[in-house]
Order: C-alpha cells, then sequence, then structure tokens
C-alpha cells in the first residue's frame, strides 16, 4: 500500500571525504525545488485507503455520516453502560492500575539509590522480577477494575470489589454463552 508522505523528496549527497577525516563520510541533504512550496495545505490530499479484494471507491464525508445515522436508527442488541456505572468503573481501573504501577516505579527508584548509595548490592534479577509483577499486577488492573465495580446503578458496592467480581464475571460469561447459542 503507498501512501503519501510528503510533497518534499529529500536526496543525499555524498561529498567528497576530508582529508582530516577520511573514514566517516558526510551526508547532506539537498531539497528538489521543483515542486510549488507556496500551495496551501488544504489542498493535500493523503491517498492511502485499504486496497483489499473489493473495486468500490472510498465512502466519502457525506456517505459515513449517512451510515452513522441509519445505524443509530437500529436497535443494537447491546445495551448501554450508565454514566455512574462507567465513572465507578474507571475510578476502580484507576485505583487498580496506578498503585501497581506507582509501586513498581518506586521500588525500582529505591534499588537504583540503594545501590548507587553502596547501601545494598541488590542483585540484578530482583528489579526485573519486580518490574514483572508490579507491572503485570498493573495490567491485569483494567480487568478487575472492570469487573469488581457494582453494575448495578443504585448499588455502590463493597471496598474491594471481590463479590461483584465473582458476580460479575459470571454475568459476562453468561452473556457470551447466550450470545453462541
Amino acid at each position: 500500500m503507498r501512501t503519501l508522505l510528503s510533497l518534499e523528496t529529500p536526496q543525499f549527497n555524498l561529498p567528497k571525504s576530508s582529508l582530516w577525516d577520511p573514514r566517516t563520510p558526510t551526508i547532506l541533504p539537498i531539497i528538489i525545488k521543483n515542486q510549488n512550496q507556496n500551495q496551501p495545505l488544504s489542498t493535500w490530499k493523503l491517498q492511502a485507503n485499504a486496497k483489499g479484494f473489493a473495486s468500490t471507491p472510498p465512502a466519502t464525508a457525506k456517505e459515513n455520516a449517512a451510515n452513522k445515522n441509519s445505524n443509530k436508527n437500529n436497535n443494537n442488541d447491546d445495551e448501554q453502560v450508565p454514566q455512574v456505572v462507567f465513572e465507578r468503573m474507571i475510578a476502580r481501573i484507576l485505583v487498580s492500575v496506578g498503585v501497581p504501577m506507582a509501586t513498581g516505579l518506586a521500588l525500582l527508584h529505591l534499588f537504583g539509590v540503594a545501590k548507587e548509595q553502596n547501601l545494598w548490592n541488590v542483585p540484578l534479577w530482583l528489579p526485573f522480577l519486580t518490574t514483572f509483577i508490579t507491572f503485570g499486577a498493573s495490567t491485569l488492573g483494567i480487568a478487575y477494575g472492570t469487573l469488581s465495580a457494582s453494575w448495578d446503578p443504585e448499588k455502590k458496592g463493597s471496598f474491594l470489589g471481590l463479590e461483584e467480581a465473582q458476580r460479575n464475571w459470571v454475568e459476562m460469561w453468561k452473556e457470551e454463552n447466550d450470545g453462541q447459542r
């Protein structure tokens, strides 16, 4: 797939090597000046699209807007998440991702200070293990933050959300299994 990246094509000129340092050649860019540099940016158009097997031209902005409006009129099987539940999920995701990541960064900093100050000769495997565990827990925090939030808008849920995570895990797989039948 070809994409229009720039209207300028830089070419490189390798001049004669200098007498002082014959080992490293100097590369100087030369820009071709035969293109109209005063052309406004609004007329430039990126010519990139997926080719595929179809020979249909790419959709225009008006066609895309019409398709979006027609999709809004169709009834989707997915129900929309209430705003209260969405904010609860985001807060839990931020905490469950941020705490392990901040812990991992703090431990890496402490290991570095301890080694620089000659307080403790930190084994090389310890920062790797710490990074693996804390950043891995941070990655799992995205799923846990979503599952541990109460999906009921009227019910706030518990502090850690273990009961909600168990209930939501079963509910999520029940919806998945119902969708396959």
